[in-house]
């Protein structure tokens, strides 16, 4: 069975109705019938909560934090293992820490990478990507 790990640039896509997001709702849509996991880092799903918050305030924080869970995401523990890892990943190339987390964690769990942030191209080799944009 294969997973997808999500970033946070592309929950951010599809809770906002921005390009991508219908890329995104496929995924999900196709995720319904047990054929994979969906997984999401607590660091990624930190970062959806402080921009969801910043940006629109606590009612949609929450809301979104709901949905998340509703659409059966598995959130991932950080162990220290993977806090090393990120930074060697961040370390070797130019990706925010957050991202290094979401590569870090896609890469242990031979997970597809889901996402439209341009900084992964970078890092393409190292993992399976879908992007929505």
């Amino acid at each position: 069975m294969s997973s997808h790990l999500f970033d946070s640039h592309a929950l951010l896509a599809f809770f906002q109705g921005e390009p991508g997001a219908e890329i995104v709702e496929t995924i999900l849509r196709r995720s319904y019938s047990g054929s994979y996991d969906l997984f999401i880092s607590l660091i990624n799903l930190g970062e959806i909560v402080y921009l969801t918050k910043r940006r629109f305030g606590d009612e949609k924080k929450i809301e979104v934090l709901s949905r998340i869970y509703q659409l059966g995401f598995k959130i991932l523990s950080i162990p220290e293992s993977l806090v090393f890892q990120a930074a060697e990943l961040k370390a070797q190339y130019a990706l925010s820490y957050a991202d290094c987390f979401a590569l870090a964690c896609s890469i242990n769990h031979s997970a597809i990478l889901v996402t439209g942030d341009p900084e992964f191209k970078s890092v393409a080799p190292l993992v399976a990507i879908e992007w929505i944009r």
